[in-house]
């Protein structure tokens, strides 16, 4: 079961949604832990639980490729898509970005990398300001 194809694309949807529900309310309850630890003040100058969610994200993700690249056999495709895609991914996107990065500058892929680097910052910021603008103006 190393492979996609050893199991079927329900099983497979069921890995990746059953990881992401538990990441989402991960997500959310690490913002009311940092809200309650720092206190609503402090969030509301900083976005610190996104910051916390994204660099422990990271390193998490980091930590799964890591293991099973270097162990990864039997029921590692079930781990990344349970693990990787749904858990760390309903808990932060922003881990699968940091692993596309690392692995395109692994790759020596620097030019592709800082496109995607710059793309995915400014297609992401200028696409939610349209879509802000479109919802204000027109909804």
């Amino acid at each position: 079961m190393s492979s996609v194809s050893s199991f079927s694309p329900l099983v497979a949807s069921l890995h990746v949604a059953i990881g992401g529900a538990v990441g989402a309310v991960l997500r959310y309850q690490t913002g009311r832990a940092m809200t309650a630890w720092l206190g609503a003040p402090a969030m509301s100058v900083f976005p610190w639980a996104t910051l916390a969610v994204n660099a422990l994200g990271s390193l998490l993700m980091g930590m799964l490729a890591g293991w099973l690249a270097r162990h990864g056999n039997v029921g590692s495709e079930q781990l990344r898509l349970l693990l990787g895609v749904g858990l760390l991914g309903g808990f932060t996107t922003f881990s699968a970005f940091s692993l596309e990065m690392v692995l395109l500058i692994e790759r020596g892929q620097f030019v592709i990398a800082g496109l995607y680097a710059i793309l995915s910052f400014a297609l992401g910021i200028s696409a939610l300001l349209f879509g802000l603008v479109v919802m204000r103006n027109f909804a």
